[in-house]
């Protein structure tokens, strides 16, 4: 379905949601929510780009194709804003929710790795251990709107409205708070969906690669009469609409988006440059709606983008050094071939059945493995197989700190020559993970016992082909991957004009709240960020506020599963 004018969502429409009907025992709050602090702001309204980076902006901006983003950072302050380690879309976006880092709120990657069962499931949001933002101000009374931002299915309750994010298996779930704004999306949207839409074929040429460019373009426009839909219906004192697609074109289309690259191919550089002068429409759609509401306007990305140069492979390395085992070499090529011909066929292999889930990618002898990446999103994610931990554990536990000291030494010393023949440290960093977060390991057994950073430009796998600690990627197929330098830019009230500004990502939700007239939870990790504003912020804190983590039912259905595996192996994200 093409999307309306930009001017707006459907007239006709207007009168019919005009006035919604309560959604739950807790939008009964006053009008006008108590501040607790003196506001610069009286509302905030943030728009997620994401894996938005200057790299490809700053070019486009300079070609005149983005005035709207230019005149914001012209008129406002901006800067990197640096993602999480690992700079991932869960980690990142729930950091965000909660100014707290991976080890607080239970989020590394899509999927988490049970040591007590042995098993992989993916995340939803009852594995995330803190309050977000949306439940804070909610708390407070404050009227809030989430649409499409990752880690927020299933939706939780909220003053206000969600629409949950990336991770929503289909339409065909519930994917909304309160429920009935579902039905009213699919009326007013009936082709919305939570498909990335990267189509290929053998032979799609660049009229294939026309129509997936075009979906992310009407992504935009629809992200826009979303928020200016429920804005209306709902109101808000806080909003936010997030752009997922940005990260995928990103992903997909690297080799045209990057100057260095670009000038090889004119016409997919064309049509890719221009998806980018549809999101500035958007942008300038919004930055004029934000106004309009006198609202603080933050434009901001989870993480960054490169070029994916590689592909690390530090299970090879674990296979070569005796700390992994597999079965045989002939089963690892046929489970290959087993996968490339499901692929071919659109079967999704059963991820999550026998064991911890990864058989179906290695041939792993469990029994004689002590250490293994289980899973890796961009990092790796490393266990040890630990007696009285994991079910059929083999390392004793007062060795184990010596093995982790062992791999981590191994893992720092390993380089390649890269394809211009430089010499590259594999892994530059190579982490315990409860040093890195600042945690305890017997308050978060999830995590892993190293984390394994890769150099800039490669991503970590789980698989193994052939022996080489990195197989690099080809030129001409070049894709992209993420970095830690995302972006953050403030325009509107009270913003300094014309400023720069160096950020993290667990920043943002207290400076928000500082922002808006809130006091600070005192254990949010992410400081306030003073330098955004030309006035005076008065900044309180106030004691930590816990979330109940229960014991919750599998969320995902095995079709599900089978879809977000398809959706997240599109992008690269499970190999």
């Amino acid at each position: 379905m093409e999307s309306t004018a930009r001017t707006g969502f459907n007239p006709a429409l207007r009168t019919t949601f005009a006035s919604p009907a309560p959604a739950s025992p807790a939008s009964a709050v006053a009008a006008h929510p108590r501040r607790e602090t003196t506001p610069l702001a009286q509302r905030v309204l943030v728009v997620g780009l994401d894996g938005a980076t200057f790299d490809i902006l700053n070019p486009l901006m300079a070609q005149g194709r983005m005035p709207n983003l230019q005149r914001l950072i012209e008129t406002g302050t901006s800067g990197i804003l640096d993602s999480t380690k690992p700079p991932i879309t869960p980690a990142a976006w729930t950091t965000f929710m909660t100014g707290k880092g991976p080890g607080r709120h239970g989020i590394v990657d899509f999927e988490k790795y049970d040591v007590r069962t042995n098993q992989l499931s993916f995340n939803s949001t009852y594995e995330i251990r803190e309050k977000t933002i949306w439940e804070v101000l909610s708390d407070k009374g404050f009227h809030v709107g989430s649409i499409n931002v990752p880690m927020t299915y299933p939706p939780r309750k909220v003053n206000g409205f969600m629409i949950s994010g990336f991770e929503t298996p289909s339409v065909d779930t519930e994917f909304t708070w309160p429920p009935e704004l579902k039905p009213d999306i699919l009326r007013r949207w009936p082709d919305y969906n939570y498909r990335s839409d990267w189509q290929r074929k053998l032979f799609g040429g660049d009229d294939l690669f026309q129509r997936n460019v075009h979906h992310i373009e009407r992504s935009f426009a629809q992200g826009y009469e979303l928020a200016t839909f429920c804005g209306q219906r709902y109101g808000w004192d806080v909003l936010m609409v997030l752009f997922k697609l940005v990260d995928n074109i990103q992903h997909k289309a690297w080799k045209y988006l990057d100057p260095k690259t670009s000038h090889r191919y004119p016409r997919r550089a064309a049509i890719a440059a221009h998806c980018f002068e549809e999101l500035d429409k958007t942008i300038g759609d919004l930055a004029r709606y934000a106004a309009e509401q006198e609202a603080l306007l933050i434009i901001m990305s989870d993480h960054g983008h490169g070029s994916l140069d590689g592909k690390a492979q530090p299970n090879a390395l674990l296979e070569e050094w005796g700390y992994l085992r597999l079965r045989s070499r002939l089963g690892q090529a046929r489970r290959r071939a087993e996968r490339t011909v499901a692929r071919m066929l659109g079967r999704t292999p059963k991820r999550f059945d026998a064991n911890i889930g990864i058989e179906h990618e290695i041939d792993i002898d469990w029994p004689s493995t002590r250490a293994c990446i289980v899973h890796a999103g961009m990092y790796g994610f490393l266990y040890l197989s630990l007696k009285g931990r994991q079910p059929g554990g083999i390392i004793e536990p007062v060795d184990y700190e010596r093995v982790r000291d062992d791999l981590r030494d191994r893992f720092l010393q390993v380089t390649a020559r890269n394809p211009d023949g430089e010499l590259i440290q594999v892994f530059p960093e190579v982490h315990k993970a409860e040093e890195l977060y600042d945690c305890s390991r017997d308050d978060q057994p999830w995590l892993p016992d190293l984390l394994l950073v890769p150099h800039p430009g490669l991503a970590v796998v789980r698989r193994i082909r052939g022996s080489a600690p990195v197989r690099w990627s080809s030129r001409r197929r070049m894709e992209g991957t993420h970095r830690v330098e995302g972006i953050l830019i403030a325009n509107g009230p009270n913003v300094k004009p014309g400023g720069m500004i160096h950020a993290q990502i667990a920043d943002i939700a207290p400076t928000l709240l500082a922002a808006i007239g809130l006091r600070v939870p005192a254990d949010m990790e992410g400081r306030v960020l003073q330098d955004l504003f030309s006035a005076k912020l008065g900044v309180e804190y106030e004691p930590p506020q816990k979330v109940q983590v229960a014991e919750h039912a599998e969320v995902y259905s095995e079709e599900e599963k089978a879809a977000l595996t398809r959706r997240l192996s599109d992008l690269g994200y499970l190999e």
